[in-house]
């Protein structure tokens, strides 16, 4: 049971000639029984809400910054006409602010024995599932007085996923990749270390590149070429440990390392390699295996998308001893975390030797943009400080990511805006040098 403004408005100006031509308990029931009849008329006559039907459909998935529409299916089986104010209840990140939640707010008539559709729109802030909370619905009498209010619970998850900034670099690479492979117009010998094909001798190619036997068959001098190794596997590990959860810029480190992982993967399986993908900290957070090129995509980012930092420091010896077992044959395993000293030292850099040794090991990891603003500031005292407390830690970044180099990893150091396409560009001259 609800009272309208309505009925309050009425009530206050009966006080009016109460208080003016009749103030006394006679004048004030005069005026208040009436409205108090009409009240419980109003109510009476109110379609009623716990009867009420309900069908939800819509969107299931949609990526991070994307509008996602859900729809209730209203049905009023009474035999009274609805007039309604209903509410659509999400968490409040499933809109980027309070002018698009209010879009969860409805009025709608159902006449008896009909049924009306709502949309909502969604625009979710974060990654994960948002889940419905309740429908709520407050009916009202045809003189608008009074009005019934009940809720139900009506179940609807959407899935936000990864948004992918950073597959508009995704072109620029495969046309790099289809000129390493050989199959463009491009006066671009393909490298890698598998045999393709024989052609004819054209003058400037590498004399250690002509196959003599071949050559004693033909008239002309034949000359092999190679193209990048295929069906090679690809490890992706996010460490999904404390320090993914520091955000820089506007995102948190762990967002930008799976924004860098969907483009490598997305890369890697057009090139015809195999790709899996492990999330760990303490313990396994997402696995993705032996999935089909068509496939991978949607699976990778189904598996993200429920993806949030955990504040627990990382086990470095369980993340390599899972990363063996998912990868027990010689692969490319891309490790996104972070670069700061402690972690590394005390925590990779013990148990690196196992991954090594099997392996061939990249770490990538996201760097502060404020540190690098902080570095070239100048002007006053203060800004003299911080560009000394950047130099600092940059230093201690680079020290660390030269002990990672002296053990055979590859080390990738990017802002969030430029690891995806440099972690690519890795990928590119490793399989174009032959170290896959």
């Amino acid at each position: 049971m609800a009272l309208t403004g309505r009925a309050a408005l009425l009530a206050a100006l009966g006080t009016l000639p109460v208080g003016f031509f009749a103030p006394s308990w006679t004048g004030i029931l005069a005026v208040n029984i009436p409205l108090s009849l009409a009240m419980m008329c109003d109510y009476t006559m109110a379609a009623p809400v716990r009867t009420l039907r309900f069908t939800r459909t819509g969107d299931t998935s949609v990526r991070q910054g994307d509008a996602a529409r859900t729809d209730l299916l209203v049905t009023n089986p009474s035999g009274r006409r609805l007039r309604a104010e209903l509410r659509d209840a999400w968490p409040p990140s499933s809109w980027t602010s309070e002018t698009e939640s209010a879009g969860a707010h409805h009025r709608l008539t159902v006449p008896a024995g009909e049924r009306r559709r709502i949309s909502t729109l969604l625009r979710p802030t974060r990654l994960g599932d948002r889940h419905a909370d309740r429908v709520t619905v407050r009916s009202f009498g045809p003189l608008g007085l009074m009005a019934r209010q009940g809720s139900h619970r009506i179940p609807g998850t959407v899935r936000v996923l990864p948004p992918f900034h950073s597959r508009k670099h995704l072109p620029s690479r495969l046309a790099r990749l289809r000129e390493l492979d050989g199959r463009t117009s491009v006066l671009t010998r393909g490298e890698g270390t598998e045999f393709d094909s024989l052609r004819d001798y054209i003058p400037g190619d590498d004399t250690r590149s002509i196959d003599w036997r071949a050559t004693a068959r033909r008239t002309t001098v034949a000359v092999r070429t190679w193209r990048p190794e295929r069906d090679r596997h690809i490890l992706l590990v996010l460490d999904t440990g404390r320090t993914s959860a520091g955000r820089v810029g506007d995102i948190p480190r762990l967002d930008a390392s799976m924004d860098a992982a969907l483009l490598l993967a997305a890369l890697a399986s057009r090139a015809g390699d195999r790709v899996d993908l492990l999330a760990y900290d303490r313990r396994i957070r997402a696995l993705v295996q032996g999935r089909a090129s068509g496939e991978l995509l949607l699976a990778l980012v189904n598996a993200m998308a429920p993806l949030e930092p955990e504040l627990v420091e990382t086990d470095a010896r369980g993340l390599t001893a899972t990363a063996l077992h998912t990868a027990p044959r010689r692969s490319l395993v891309v490790l996104l975390t972070s670069l700061d000293a402690a972690p590394v030292e005390e925590g990779l850099l013990p148990v690196l030797s196992r991954l090594t040794k099997r392996h061939t090991v990249v770490v990538a990891s996201v760097a502060d943009t404020r540190i690098e603003q902080m570095a070239a500031a100048r002007g006053d005292t203060d800004s003299v400080y911080e560009a000394a407390a950047a130099a600092q830690a940059q230093s201690e970044r680079r020290r660390t990511a030269d002990q990672l180099m002296r053990r055979g990893v590859t080390v990738v150091d990017a802002t969030p805006e430029d690891l995806a396409p440099t972690l690519a560009d890795t990928y590119l001259a490793l399989k174009a040098t032959g170290r896959l």
